[in-house]
């Protein structure tokens, strides 16, 4: 039974070579692109034995998510839907260069993750995990997927595991407004919230730097753990129980970023991966920073990397932070 359980849509991503353009690219290169399965990828790297479920059509580009996650070493908890009925999320990616910012251009209406209800997660194996997360944006696909993310994460807290959510706001792909109300539903089911600064600012419509920031999403909501990252300049993270609120703060270490796409679904991933071993909240927060780092270097969302590289970039992080 798995130690790590995500649940979510993992789009299929096509994005020009290098730095080129949609409108006049001749050639894409396919990727798998979900915050659920980034994060779960990356507790894997860490010998958890994490598993990503979800619902998706029976079509070769449901196919091709599976045996690419997989190929990552994780489980995978599959409803097959019809594909004449059901698609395929698609996520249109394009790297710019300064000044020319990247882009992302979403194409998930009508997803089969959109449909799936709690009789197609395997609550068994949910209840029985040691840490359950979803991204934001699965959820906010449909009032079924907000349901459904809400009674994963209801039972899960009622078995005692650690639940979380990672606020992976996307334009395009969802108003802030419908954001903010899907995440007020799940906050009461919750024990872990991260988030990027910006992106909080915007979902929640409240301003403040990321130590505020966390201090007041904590007592406004009664949650254990808020974490703040701060993009490509590190992270915060609260620890707020009985007699107990302590803060931390981690810097990133500079890297040459190839592909960023996939950093927060790492740090989750790292972050959760490292509490779930036992590790404290600074510790995590290290893991978390570094799995991120590590992310940008790579082409593609998913992250390859071996546990030895992410602990020497770990430790650089605590290194530079002190």
């Amino acid at each position: 039974m798995p130690d790590f359980v995500t649940f979510g849509e993992t789009p299929v991503r096509l994005s020009p070579p290098g730095k080129q353009r949609l409108e006049t690219t001749e050639t894409a290169t396919v990727y798998t692109d979900g915050t659920e399965s980034n994060a779960a990828v990356a507790a894997g790297a860490f010998g958890i034995d994490s598993a990503w479920v979800s619902k998706l059509p029976d079509s070769p580009l449901g196919h091709r998510v599976v045996r690419e996650l997989e190929g990552h070493g994780i489980d995978t908890e599959v409803t097959w839907a019809d594909a004449e009925t059901h698609r395929q999320g698609l996520v249109f990616h394009e790297t710019g260069h300064p000044p020319r910012q990247s882009q992302r251009f979403q194409d998930r209406e009508g997803t089969a993750v959109a449909t799936a209800k709690p009789g197609d997660l395997p609550m068994g194996a949910i209840q029985g995990a040691d840490v359950v997360f979803s991204g934001l944006s699965t959820p906010a696909l449909s009032e079924d997927a907000a349901s459904t993310t809400a009674a994963m994460l209801r039972a899960a807290h009622g078995s005692g595991a650690t639940t979380a959510i990672d606020v992976d706001y996307q334009p395009g792909l969802a108003d802030p407004a419908l954001l903010q109300d899907v995440l007020l539903e799940l906050l009461q089911h919750l024990e872990v919230l991260i988030a990027n600064e910006e992106k909080i600012r915007t979902v929640l419509d409240r301003s403040g730097k990321p130590r505020e920031l966390a201090n007041s999403i904590a007592a406004e909501y009664d949650l254990e753990t808020v974490v703040i990252t701060r993009s490509g300049r590190g992270a915060v993270a609260l620890q707020d129980t009985p007699g107990t609120n302590i803060i931390h703060e981690r810097e990133t270490i500079e890297t040459d970023t190839v592909d960023e796409a996939g950093q927060h679904g790492a740090f989750s991933g790292g972050f959760l991966a490292k509490l779930a071993d036992g590790a404290d909240l600074a510790s995590a927060l290290s893991y978390g920073v570094a799995t991120a780092a590590l992310t940008r270097t790579i082409p593609g969302p998913l992250l390859t990397a071996e546990e030895h590289e992410i602990d020497r970039v770990a430790e650089d992080v605590s290194e530079v932070s002190q």
